[in-house]
């Protein structure tokens, strides 16, 4: 293990800046190759305590976010769902852990542009979603989902079963001519397991550590090797080249209220989609004075995060689900031809609770509230948002963070919505209700330091190492060209583990 609080300078051979489903898996896939491994974490670990599961806390208070100044591209403040904790954004995650399907690695056309092929394909990946999937514990059925790709083995665990309201629902999704499936989950539900299916999941800290998130299911295994450590506390402020530009030299953190230097062999940058790009941004110099690896103009550029939007289907009779998030549909995923980006995907969220809901609809009584999501199902509908250079990620002259996002395929996004309430409404649910997520849901942050195999039009190559630098790799889902309409978590895993495998770490 590595001492770093009495050190102004810190050696290993491998810096992780963050400790996410990126840089976490990272971490665990390099445990056993022989190399000295610290973990940069700016937070701690995430306390278990009762606020845990207070949907008061966690909706209105935000107890959890960050509390940096972020800004929209009016200059306007605002306070996106990004996580600073050991595990990163996982330890709040819905635990959602879909498969990207085979056409989203492939050119695809819209009305609104073209979401552009990766440098690999499905086929690439797939054995490292295999490997993904163990490790994070997937409860899954394999061939359900009408448009999944192929898969070399079965999930792992068993789907997550229904529970009856929602079972009616999917059976009559199935009249309607529709294919519903089982979610692919995140959650301990294996015999023996600690899962204990709560209301208090889906966007909650899991006091009980059921959840799959990359603190448990890669960290802490990462952890029990004598090779990996782990900083905590440790702001990452700059990378430092040599005189050429073209090799890193040190990390410059904040920790203990001191400047510290890190100095390894490798570095590899996975404090996510924004934070990434930001920490490239300042890490401007002579030789890189746009920005570390910025040569082109592409970092923070291309920045997504999905169309998203809540749908509360409503009826008289209460609905007492606990677990609620078992459910997906696929049906509306692709055009006519497979071949063109489609209106999205539909997935369950978590029960709604009164609570949750007072942050968005603050002068209505709480009573009110409770009895609406007492009797709703709830609906998290995703379109895939293409990549816009013109949405991005950059800095003020202070060194603040700034999103600026437009939406696109909207019109795609509102046939999605409108085919949901179609269905719920058939299926017994004649109330509908629904909120468009804005700027500060981040949680599908992705595509700012996009890999590819042109470094004209890429900034890292297929295995995540700069085109620039050759000691930096970036792995989070700052790499992904495209965004799917999937949840980016499983993808981004697999990616870690295939990186670590076949990338050289000098």
């Amino acid at each position: 293990m590595i001492d770093v609080h009495d050190r102004t300078t810190i050696t290993t051979d491998i810096a992780i800046i963050g400790s996410g489903m990126g840089g976490g898996t990272l971490a665990y896939a390099l445990r056993d190759r022989g190399a000295k491994i610290l973990v940069v974490e700016r937070g701690a670990y995430l306390p278990r305590e009762p606020e845990n599961w207070s949907p008061r806390d966690i909706f209105v208070s935000k107890r959890y976010r960050t509390t940096d100044p972020y800004l929209d591209r009016r200059g306007k403040p605002f306070r996106p769902s990004i996580y600073h904790f050991v595990g990163g954004c996982t330890k709040v995650y819905g635990a959602a852990l879909p498969r990207f399907r085979r056409e989203d690695f492939g050119a695809l056309e819209s009305e609104d542009g073209v979401s552009p092929a990766w440098p690999i394909g499905y086929d690439e990946l797939e054995p490292y979603y295999t490997e993904a999937e163990r490790l994070f514990r997937v409860h899954g059925t394999a061939g359900t989902d009408p448009i999944e790709g192929a898969r070399s083995t079965p999930f792992p665990y068993p789907a997550v079963p229904h529970e009856p309201v929602i079972a009616a629902v999917g059976e009559s999704f199935e009249r309607q001519g529709l294919r519903p499936f089982p979610l692919p989950l995140g959650i301990d539900l294996r015999e023996g397991g600690t899962c204990i299916r709560c209301k208090t999941c889906d966007a909650f800290p899991c006091q009980v550590l059921a959840k799959s998130d990359a603190e448990v299911c890669v960290m802490t295994p990462a952890l029990e090797s004598p090779d990996v450590s782990l900083v905590t506390g440790a702001r990452a402020v700059a990378l430092r080249t040599d005189p050429t530009g073209r090799r890193i030299v040190g990390l410059d953190i904040d920790l203990d209220g001191a400047r510290r230097t890190i100095i390894a062999s490798t570095y590899v940058l996975a404090a996510g989609a924004i934070n990434s790009a930001a920490l490239l941004l300042r890490s401007a110099s002579d030789r890189h004075p746009d920005g570390l690896i910025n040569g082109t103009g592409l970092v923070g550029r291309n920045y997504m995060a999905h169309v998203n939007s809540a749908l509360m289907a409503i009826r008289p009779q209460a609905n007492g689900t606990v677990f609620q998030k078992t459910l997906a549909v696929n049906d509306w995923y692709f055009g006519e031809t497979n071949a063109h980006v489609g209106m999205g995907h539909a997935q369950l969220l978590g029960k709604l609770q009164g609570g949750m809901l007072e942050a968005s609809v603050p002068l209505v009584p709480n009573r009110i509230l409770g009895e609406l999501a007492d009797r709703s199902v709830d609906w998290y509908l995703m379109t895939e948002d293409l990549p816009d250079p013109e949405n991005r990620v950059s800095l003020d002259s202070s060194g603040r963070v700034i999103v600026d996002w437009r939406v696109n395929n909207e019109r795609l996004h509102k046939s999605l919505v409108r085919s949901m309430a179609t269905a719920m409404r058939r299926a017994g649910y004649p109330l509908i209700q629904t909120r468009r997520f804005g700027l500060d849901a981040t949680a599908h942050q992705c595509g700012t330091v996009r890999f590819g195999d042109d470094p004209s039009t890429s900034v890292l190559d297929p295995l995540c190492r700069s085109h620039d630098v050759a000691n930096l790799f970036v792995m989070d889902a700052s790499f992904l060209p495209s965004s799917s309409a999937q949840n980016p978590a499983l993808t981004i895993a697999a990616q870690a583990l295939r990186v670590g495998e076949k990338a050289a770490f000098d």
